[in-house]
C-alpha cells in the first residue's frame, strides 16, 4: 500500500491528505492482522520528485524541490528509484507485516 508523509506530519491545507494518509495506514495493520498468512505493508513517501507535481509551473517546481532538499538530513528530495527501493525491500524481506516504511529524506524529524 502507499502513504504519505501528511499523515504523519500535516500542515496547514492539508486535511484531506492527511485523512488519506490515515485511512491508508489504519487498514495496512488491521488487514495484517485478518489476512494473517499475508503480509500487508505499506511505504509512507515524503516529497518526491515525480510526475505528482507536473501540474506547478516547471520554475516553481524546482524552486520547491531545490528549498524542501535543503532542509532535509539528506539535503535531496527523493526519486522514483528511493521509492522503489522500499517497495522491493519490503517484497524480499518475508518476515515484516502491518509495518509503515516511512521514506522521506528525514522530513518527519525537522
Amino acid at each position: 500500500m502507499t502513504s504519505g508523509v501528511a499523515g504523519v506530519r500535516p500542515h496547514k491545507g492539508f486535511t484531506v491528505s492527511a485523512s488519506i494518509c490515515g485511512a491508508v495506514e489504519a487498514p495496512t495493520r488491521a488487514l495484517a492482522v485478518e489476512l494473517s498468512r499475508h503480509r500487508v505493508n505499506a511505504v509512507c513517501f515524503g516529497l518526491m520528485r515525480t510526475g505528482l507535481w507536473d501540474g506547478i509551473p516547471e520554475e516553481q517546481r524546482n524552486a520547491m524541490y531545490e528549498h524542501t532538499g535543503k532542509s532535509l538530513p539528506v539535503g535531496r528530495v527523493g526519486e522514483p528509484e528511493d521509492g522503489a527501493e522500499a517497495y522491493l525491500c519490503l517484497m524480499r524481506e518475508k518476515y515484516s507485516t502491518g509495518q509503515i516504511i516511512v521514506v522521506d529524506g528525514g522530513s518527519t524529524l525537522v
